[in-house]
């Protein structure tokens, strides 16, 4: 299980021991996470097709649960082979 899921999946409380973010990743750690490089993912928000995320002043935040449900939605599975020449 990454860290990503652990944190993910821990109590939502909201004290003032620092929880407030506690549901949400840096784009640094988010690249540490997905092993690419921070520009990858601004390119990807550039172009619209990464993860959604806030801005929150000149930081980028990223909702974990939005972050694993768009790693879902990436999932593929391998195409069928057609067979070359004809039926059988």
């Amino acid at each position: 299980m990454t860290q990503l899921e652990t944190s993910a999946e821990a109590p939502k409380t909201r004290g003032s021991d620092g929880a407030l973010l506690q549901d949400w990743i840096s784009r640094t750690d988010l690249a540490q996470e997905l092993g690419v490089c921070e520009e990858t993912l601004r390119r990807w928000a550039d172009a619209r097709r990464g993860p959604a995320f806030v801005k929150a002043g000149r930081k980028i935040l990223y909702r974990r649960t939005a972050v694993l449900d768009w790693l879902e939605a990436q999932e593929v599975r391998e195409p069928r082979r057609s067979r070359s020449g004809g039926h059988r």
